[in-house]
């Protein structure tokens, strides 16, 4: 593979062993687990064992301390399985719920937790959307009341990836009811098994189906005072900040979902023959493809660039907010058409692109929908 301009050969070395992760363990046994609704954990523990869960955490707690770029290259080649609730299920923990820990933890509860993070003996989820906020992080309801030397969580958690199976959850909540929202969330560690804290119901979704997603809820769920990540009241400040690298990371996944649809539909029509001849001599399909693949190209070489300024401690929040609309859109762009050219085949459910299709779906509504990504552009404009 030819170097890539924002890429050392640490991060190809790294692709090149996801890659061969992904068509030993995961491609040959993915379809079992899009019906069963969940990646088994012990696939997940031989991801910690091979480093992929601790890219980006330090060496005392058993990662490998690599920056922003490697995140990036994680979920592109986790996107390129053709299996995004797979993909998802891995980016959930490593990127967007166990950061939450890391980043405004206590040495005590990193110590406590990381290890096991990175081992993939402890899986994580993180709980900020609700029933009736969700890009709006300000709107949630769920609150945590002080008791003495605990708090108390009543509420109710939607659509949380890795909810059903996690062992820990970064949950936000409300801890001071009358305060300015920017200044009243907070967020607390609770464990599986918790008294009050129950998985409600799992969620059966239109992609993603290898993901186990679920309905959490809190009922008067008591959990002790130390428990709480970082500062009270700064929970909405470290959920943006966590933005930045899940929006890059679903960047970068998108456009390996993009690439693999397009590598299998040219693939395809370049075999299947319509009116004696392969559809691939169609000039109208040739030229399509030959778009979307410039665009898909162009929209990853700035997903590595951000990722580079990023890494290099760059303010980059409108970059990011671009990729996460861009990306997004484009994901389903590629989809639709290569569904399209796959013609009555990729209706079916045999079909990879069928499933690629409805995956993508949500990666213009998930991790901010591409319309609330847009007002976070044109603000920065």
């Amino acid at each position: 593979m030819t170097q890539h301009l924002f890429l050392t050969e640490e991060h190809e070395m790294l692709r090149d062993q996801l890659r061969r992760f992904v068509a030993e363990k995961v491609q040959p046994h993915a379809d079992q687990w899009e019906v069963d609704g969940a990646v088994p954990r012990d696939v997940l523990r031989e991801m910690g064992a091979l480093g992929f869960l601790g890219i980006r955490y330090p060496e005392e707690y058993g990662g490998s301390a690599m920056d922003t770029r490697a995140t990036a290259v994680l979920a592109e080649e986790l996107g390129r399985s053709t299996y995004a609730g797979f993909a998802i299920t891995v980016l959930v923990h490593t990127d967007m719920a166990s950061v939450h820990l890391f980043n405004a933890g206590s040495d005590a509860q990193k110590a406590a937790h990381m290890p096991g993070i990175i081992s993939g003996d402890t899986i994580t989820a993180v709980g900020v959307t609700e029933p009736d906020a969700g890009s709006d992080v300000k709107g949630i309801r769920t609150t945590a009341r002080r008791d003495g030397d605990d708090f108390i969580l009543n509420g109710a958690k939607m659509f949380i990836t890795n909810g059903v199976h996690a062992n820990l959850y970064c949950v936000a909540a409300k801890t001071d009811a009358q305060g300015p929202a920017s200044q009243s969330v907070t967020m607390f560690l609770v464990e599986k098994g918790t008294p009050g804290f129950t998985v409600s119901r799992a969620l059966d979704k239109h992609g993603w189906r290898s993901s186990d997603t679920a309905e959490l809820a809190f009922d008067n769920c008591r959990i002790p005072a130390e428990n709480m990540l970082g500062e009270e009241g700064r929970g909405f400040y470290s959920i943006m900040k966590n933005f930045q690298n899940e929006r890059i990371v679903l960047g970068a996944m998108a456009m390996g979902e993009a690439q693999a649809a397009l590598d299998l539909t040219l693939d395809y029509v370049k075999n299947r023959k319509a009116f004696g001849a392969p559809l691939w001599d169609k000039q109208a399909i040739r030229q399509r493809l030959a778009m979307l693949a410039a665009r898909v190209a162009a929209a990853r070489q700035f997903v590595y660039a951000t990722a580079a300024r990023d890494a290099n401690g760059e303010e980059v929040t409108r970059e990011v907010s671009m990729i996460k609309a861009l990306c997004g859109e484009l994901v389903n762009e590629v989809m639709y058409d290569c569904l399209q050219f796959h013609g009555g085949f990729g209706y079916m459910r045999e079909a990879t692109i069928e499933r690629m299709t409805r995956d993508a779906r949500v990666q213009a509504i998930g991790g901010g929908a591409t319309e609330v990504m847009l007002e976070e552009v044109a603000k920065r404009l």
